[in-house]
């Protein structure tokens, strides 16, 4: 026991004497702390000291090379200016008739392009002249026309430097007139018109012009303006001596060509002519290029790879012969794939070449049109050649969109009779006039909703904005009932009639988005682009592909005005689509001889069609028409 006591004793003395050393130690500190008397820093203390210096280090170091490389760009700009005014200077001490571009138009003694070294430094000079008609004394053409169109020259002059770390290019432009009064001219005008799908101007084309029969040879690269138009005055007479050509990055081409040429004879544009004290006007069409993506499946969607086919478009650069403008000879990879990229906007006609292959039909039927920077998917539908074969498409008369539902027979004596019926191809509404509340669509007349902003009767068959004291509504929306197209399809293009509005009515005063889903409950109407924020503003355009795979459609459409005098009105709505690889309102005859058949179409509602047709090749088609 006494040893037990006297452990636990002894273990005490040391905990009470190790309490008082600390207690002398925190003591100590505290007094210390009070004095303001440290003897070190910490290893947090230095970490955080660090920190703080090299935020301040890194701080002054990039407001030192901000301010080192402001003044590296105010130097460059400076000698930039400097090398300009030198050029200024340069032309304006030349005599006015050498104030032009040696080998264009105006002709004269400056060059197009040049380096010059300032500084050390290389920087591209471009120059570009120009014979500016002054309205003041009137313009060739015009009502007072002016024989000396040429009145003074404006001369723009754009400096790079490639070099140059943050360079942009810079653009300067002035004035050159002639000390003496100007004189009757022998010399004529040209006229550059860009125009786009749609007929809008377009701007900064690039338009190249050459004249090889001046000494010496003429050769002008310059842009249109905002109104898409590039103007050459002062131009020498010449009978189609100007060649042009159109270009703009992103957009297909347009040019003019040589009579007589072997492989185009006959050009529908022809090099331009300018004759003395006349406007010589001529006009291109560019927009921007498009992707089509080809498939070759079977009806039962498999895949079949390396098919042949001809890609040919319907513009004509030639006539008598006819020679079009695009044909190509493509074909799909061992999956059944293939792209073809920058395509211009046409309408184009495709047939296979492959020998061992028909064309069953295609989803969207051919020829098919390619709108401007679409990208656009075509589904061949082939099916093995054992026999000569008959392709037929039947379509409405006025939309030009394919029929489902018809009824096509073809009959050769006793020998052949088959009926086959197309697949479906389009769904439209041309009458609201039934009211609202319809969830399907069922009655064709009727719709789901609207904001009451919207007549529908007056008159009937015909959507307009509701009129109260001789004004209309400033806009409207109605949703449609519930499409139901059947089964898992693939939405392409939106049409409506009218498509063109009164101008009164303000710039996209028609307006429409679409829901789709496989449940048809859930609606979300989107856009061209796939979101609520957009909305499709121009009739025929690319449904986005984000519906594609549902089954029910739905559409809102929306009527806006900026004239209370004036309302869109929209007479017809539809919709086109295709199921699984079943082609919309086509039918494919096989089995067939050579020898004269009787076709027959009717379909509900249409007027029926009957002719004969001669089989005598290995694929034919033929594409009917159908009135209603």
């Amino acid at each position: 026991m006494r040893t037990c006591f006297q452990n636990s004793s002894e273990t005490k003395l040391k905990k009470r004497k190790n309490n008082r050393v600390i207690l002398s130690i925190f003591q100590q500190v505290a007094a210390e702390s009070r004095g303001f008397s440290f003897r070190g820093f910490s290893l947090i203390e230095t970490l955080v000291g660090v920190a703080i210096f090299a935020i301040i280090a890194v701080s002054v170091y990039e407001a030192y090379t901000k301010a080192t490389a402001a003044i590296q760009v105010s130097r460059l700009q400076t000698t930039i200016i400097a090398l300009a005014n030198e050029q200024f200077e340069i032309a304006r001490n030349l005599p006015y008739a050498d104030v032009g571009i040696a080998g264009g138009l105006p002709v004269g003694k400056i060059p197009n392009t040049q380096t010059i070294i300032r500084n050390g430094v290389s920087f591209s000079v471009e120059t570009i002249v120009r014979s500016i008609d002054d309205p003041f004394d009137g313009t060739i053409g015009g009502t007072s026309s002016d024989l000396s169109p040429a009145d003074y020259k404006l001369i723009e002059i754009e400096i790079t430097c490639a070099s140059c770390k943050n360079s942009r290019p810079l653009r300067f432009t002035t004035r050159v007139a002639p000390r003496a009064l100007e004189t009757t001219s022998t010399n004529g005008a040209l006229f550059v018109r860009v125009f786009d799908a749609t007929g809008q101007p377009v701007s900064g084309a690039n338009v190249h012009i050459e004249n090889n029969e001046t000494a010496p040879p003429i050769a002008i690269n310059d842009t249109t303006n905002n109104d898409g138009i590039l103007q050459i005055v002062d131009a020498p007479p010449g009978i189609e001596a100007y060649e042009i050509t159109v270009t703009k990055t992103g957009y297909s081409e347009d040019r003019t060509y040589s009579t007589g040429a072997p492989e185009n004879p006959n050009p529908t544009k022809p090099h331009a002519t300018v004759a003395a004290q006349l406007i010589t006007e001529i006009s291109f069409m560019i927009d921007r290029l498009s992707t089509l993506n080809i498939s070759s499946v079977t009806q039962t969607c498999a895949p079949v790879g390396n098919i042949d086919f001809s890609l040919q478009g319907s513009k004509l650069i030639g006539l008598s012969p006819a020679v079009p403008k695009y044909i190509t000879v493509q074909a799909t990879n061992s999956a059944g794939q293939g792209e073809i990229s920058n395509l211009e906007w046409d309408t184009y006609n495709l047939s296979l070449t492959d020998t061992a292959y028909h064309l069953a039909g295609a989803i969207p039927p051919v020829p098919f049109a390619l709108d401007p920077n679409a990208s656009q998917y075509l589904k061949l539908i082939v099916q093995a050649q054992n026999s000569n074969a008959l392709l037929v498409t039947v379509k409405d008369s006025g939309t030009r969109l394919p029929l489902s539902d018809a009824n096509v027979r073809l009959a050769e004596a006793d020998d052949y009779n088959e009926t086959l019926t197309t697949g479906r191809g389009f769904l439209r509404q041309t009458d609201w006039s039934g009211g609202a509340g319809q969830e399907n669509f069922i009655d064709q007349t009727r719709y789901f909703d609207s904001d009451g902003k919207i007549e529908i009767s007056n008159p009937p068959g015909e959507l307009r904005l509701s009129r109260t004291f001789f004004e209309y509504e400033l806009s409207g929306y109605l949703v449609s009932s519930i499409f139901d197209t059947g089964s898992a399809s693939n939405f392409h293009q939106l049409f409506w009639q009218p498509q063109d509005q009164s101008p009164k009515v303000g710039p996209d005063s028609v307006k429409f988005q679409i829901a789709t889903n496989n449940d048809s409950a859930t609606w979300n109407f989107l856009g061209p682009d796939g979101t609520s924020n957009t909305f499709y503003t121009l009739s025929n355009p690319i449904i986005n592909a984000i519906h594609t795979g549902n089954r029910y459609l739905r559409y809102k459409i929306f009527l806006e005005t900026v004239n209370a005098s004036y309302t869109p009105n929209v007479a017809e709505i539809a919709f086109t689509f295709t199921s699984s690889c079943v082609p919309s309102g086509q039918a494919f005859f096989t089995g067939l001889s050579d020898g004269s058949y009787r076709l027959t179409v009717d379909k509900s509602g249409y007027q029926p069609f009957d002719d004969t047709i001669t089989i005598s090749a290995p694929w034919q088609q033929q594409e009917v028409l159908l009135a209603p």
